[in-house]
């Protein structure tokens, strides 16, 4: 029986092993790069809502406070990255 167990834990193990290996291969992220990500994310899922109401649009006041408003998520998302 207890031999039963064994060859259960090695095969186990020897199952793990891929899902180890690649969790050592991925690099460290920082506290800094969660929270750009989760910033980055946010300003995305924005830019598609504003994107979605400005393909909506009819009123052109409307429209353009929805255009300047997509010009500055852009600029937001650029900052994030480095861009600009």
């Amino acid at each position: 029986m207890a031999r039963g167990w064994e060859s259960k834990a090695v095969e186990e193990l020897r199952d793990e092993a891929p899902a180890l290996a690649t969790d050592q291969k991925r690099p460290v992220r920082t506290a800094e790069d969660i929270e750009k990500a989760r910033k980055r994310g946010e300003l995305e899922l924005a830019r598609k809502r504003v994107q979605a109401d400005l393909t909506a649009a009819t009123n052109p006041r409307h429209r353009e406070l929805l255009e300047r408003t997509l010009t500055d998520l852009d600029q937001r998302i650029q900052a994030l990255d480095g861009k600009g």
